[in-house]
């Protein structure tokens, strides 16, 4: 059985290589392969092979296999990057090729105890913004019409809510949606579309409201310490966020689905810190041994997002916020490679 993550146990300085890194961010954490495992039957993964998808699938088959279970991790993507699909099978996971954007597709996707919805659209959807209602909106009708009565956790976003006062502590679940942009709004219809298949179908639905994971290869952290290593300038116009290790993440996605039910339960998730956006910079500078350039005013609001209730249900975050700082900036500051993904949570007008 691998060691359980916690605070006390991470190490101290970042990861020396990627085979490091995804192995931290696949190790489960005490509970998740219970969960998976009162399923009683396989989970599939749909749109597995993006950010989150690879590292999330891993863990699923580690936590599986450490309660002893034989249930089958299935996951889905068009696997566009090969390594993507090479890590996942060499670690047991079955992987199903197929385009979710085609509809000739859904009748070929296996049968499963529990799905888990991670495909999305956000970068490059200004100007395409039909492709992101396809892609945000369409889908999920054909996903949750494939999977009706099946438990579902679907990943959503912070971005629902509107911007907070600094001074409130962000969104709470029991907030209502007011997205900006296209691409908030067309997240809230993959909500809506889920929670009419939840009344319609009885299928328990757990939606999962995130922003932001965060690892060393991308998120606001390490989009923060490439701009820092390129000399670029930090803005601080959007002058907080809330942030939270990739690996928790993983964890409390994958646990959340014991709590899916009709109509759908719904969870904000991220770290417990409002974090200033100048302070992870000066951080970053620190660790990197490089001044950051700020510019911009800090704003009255940000995208903020309150994740109290599943800390209570799942617990703090086992990485803390400032060793993930000094992770990505050693990390960074080392040259590790990025993803090219940047979260632009700058954007305070929903366009991405």
């Amino acid at each position: 059985m691998s060691t359980v993550i916690t605070p006390s146990t991470t190490p101290a300085h970042a990861p020396a290589d990627e085979a490091e890194l995804d192995e931290l961010l696949s190790r489960p954490l005490p509970g998740v392969g219970e969960a998976l495992a009162a399923l009683e039957g396989d989970i599939v993964l749909l749109g597995a092979g993006g950010k989150i998808g690879p590292t999330m699938s891993l863990m699923a088959r580690r936590a599986l296999d450490e309660v002893g279970s034989d249930a089958r991790v299935i996951a889905v993507s068009r696997f566009s990057d090969p390594a993507s699909r090479t890590l996942l099978e060499d670690a047991g996971i079955v992987v199903h090729p197929a385009d979710l954007t085609r509809s000739e597709s859904y009748a070929d996707l296996p049968d499963a105890a529990g799905m888990f919805y991670l495909a999305a659209m956000k970068f490059g959807t200004t100007g395409l913004e039909h492709q992101t209602w396809w892609s945000n909106a369409a889908m999920p009708a054909l996903v949750a019409d494939r999977y009706r009565g099946v438990p579902s956790l679907v990943y959503s976003t912070g971005n629902v809510y509107p911007l907070s006062p600094l001074g409130t502590g962000g969104s709470t679940e029991a907030d209502e949606p007011a997205p900006v942009g296209e691409y908030a709004q067309s997240c809230l219809a993959r909500e809506r579309l889920f929670s009419y298949a939840s009344h319609t179908w009885d299928t328990p639905v757990s939606i999962f409201r995130l922003n932001y994971a965060c690892e060393l290869r991308y998120g606001v952290i390490a989009d923060i310490a490439t701009k820092i290593a390129a000399g670029e300038p930090v803005d601080v116009t959007m002058p907080a966020v809330n942030v939270a290790w990739q690996g928790d993440i993983n964890a409390w996605a994958l646990r959340s689905i014991e709590l899916a039910g009709t109509p759908p339960r719904i969870l904000n998730a991220t770290g417990p810190e409002t974090v200033s956006v100048r302070r992870l910079a000066h951080w970053l500078g620190e660790e990197m041994g490089i001044a950051p350039k700020i510019v911009g005013e800090e704003s009255p609001d940000a995208l903020l997002n309150d994740a109290a209730e599943i800390h209570e249900l799942y617990g703090y975050p086992s990485v803390p916020l400032r060793r993930l700082v000094r992770w990505v900036g050693q990390w960074v500051g080392g040259g590790g490679r990025q993803l090219g993904k940047a979260t632009k949570f700058q954007q305070r007008e929903g366009k991405f």
